[in-house]
């Protein structure tokens, strides 16, 4: 099984406390966002929602310029390493605007020349864009939430793969419910019910016009994953979406759970809180597989790392549990991945789709 690494560690306590974030106080922020950059789509209406899943705080030390790393311990130059990691992340938009993927060879100008002809080979094929996505740990579920609706967005038929997206999601929530979650507030187990509203309203709103007559294009989609109260909504769905598919299919992956530092073998209750309900915990193989059996959709990953060879073309990993795909609510959406970091690879600079070219 492929194993494509991790991009932001996160200590050991997300796993200790991931029940009690997930039952984080109730607000209203998630509507108001929602409102003000949609309007009214005539959907769900609710009265509150959940903010999204914040972990613990994770214990800080002060460093100044003062401060010399021969008087600091292993534990506390880790936690330097990782501050300087999150705060150079926070730096970067949740989901950039489409992007030529030129931009990203001229950052190896100087680097390692095997990604840069791995790039070049990309454009031959005909990806041209790619959207960033901040490293925070979340990247592979914002990267395939965006570009999940996105297709949706450029779909031949709107309605059809609306429908379809819409089906498929209220399929999840048995999923859900046989893995422990709770509809409402719990004290005990976590809650999905608001998570997964925010996420289909946003479906519908795709085919549904607004009080405006305007229904979701590429500037409110971005606006969407830009606001941290969405944004990290969806995330957290999917986290448990994810969890909740690899609960119900123990045979399938427990021979290949992990713990991603010490190689140690974990049992499927552990791993699930914490490497798949924990935010900050990047996906691997076993994620990946069942987040895309449970929204039946096809995810390529083109994967873009520092090996030579094969006269520079790039290894797609394929996640396919839909066969025979045909109409365009169903067809992969294309995810680049780096060592330790996914962002989403466009056809288009213009961010005009994330689906492969057609060959003759």
């Amino acid at each position: 099984m492929h194993h494509f690494g991790y991009d932001h560690d996160v200590d050991s306590y997300a796993a200790d406390h991931a029940i009690a974030a997930h039952n984080h106080r109730m607000i209203s922020s998630v509507t108001h966002a929602m409102l003000n950059i949609f309007g009214d789509y005539g959907g769900h209406r609710r009265t509150s929602a959940q903010e999204a899943f914040i972990p613990p705080q994770r214990q800080e030390f002060q460093f100044d310029e003062s401060t010399s790393l021969s008087s600091l311990s292993a534990h506390e130059i880790s936690v330097l390493t990782q501050q300087l990691k999150e705060e150079e992340a926070n730096k970067r938009p949740l989901i950039s605007a489409a992007l030529d993927i030129s931009i990203l060879r001229a950052e190896y100008e100087h680097g390692n020349q095997a990604i840069r002809e791995k790039i070049g080979w990309l454009q031959s094929q005909g990806w041209h864009g790619m959207r960033r996505t901040r490293g925070d740990g979340d990247c592979f579920y914002r990267s395939l939430a965006y570009a999940y609706v996105e297709r949706l967005v450029h779909a031949q038929d709107i309605g059809l793969a609306v429908a379809t997206a819409r089906s498929i999601l209220e399929r999840t929530l048995p999923l859900l419910q046989l893995a422990g979650f709770e509809k409402m507030v719990s004290t005990t187990h976590p809650q999905y019910e608001d998570f997964y509203e925010t996420f289909t309203e946003l479906i519908d709103s795709v085919a549904k016009p607004n009080e405006h007559n305007k229904t979701l294009d590429e500037e409110a989609l971005l606006t969407f994953f830009q606001t941290p109260e969405l944004s990290n909504s969806v995330v957290v769905f999917l986290r448990l979406v994810t969890s909740a598919q690899i609960r119900a299919d123990p045979d399938s992956f427990e021979p290949f759970l992990f713990n991603p530092e010490t190689f140690d073998p974990l049992d499927i209750r552990t791993f699930c809180e914490s490497q798949v309900e924990a935010t900050g915990k990047e996906a691997d193989h076993p994620q990946i597989t069942a987040l895309t059996r449970a929204l039946s959709i096809n995810v390529h990953v083109a994967y873009l790392d520092g090996s030579a060879g094969n006269g520079g073309a790039v290894d797609f990993v394929k996640f396919e549990p839909v066969e025979d795909a045909e109409d365009d609510g169903a067809k992969p959406v294309t995810l680049l991945f780096r060592p330790g970091h996914y962002d989403i690879l466009e056809y288009n600079a213009d961010g005009t789709t994330t689906t492969p070219p057609k060959r003759a």
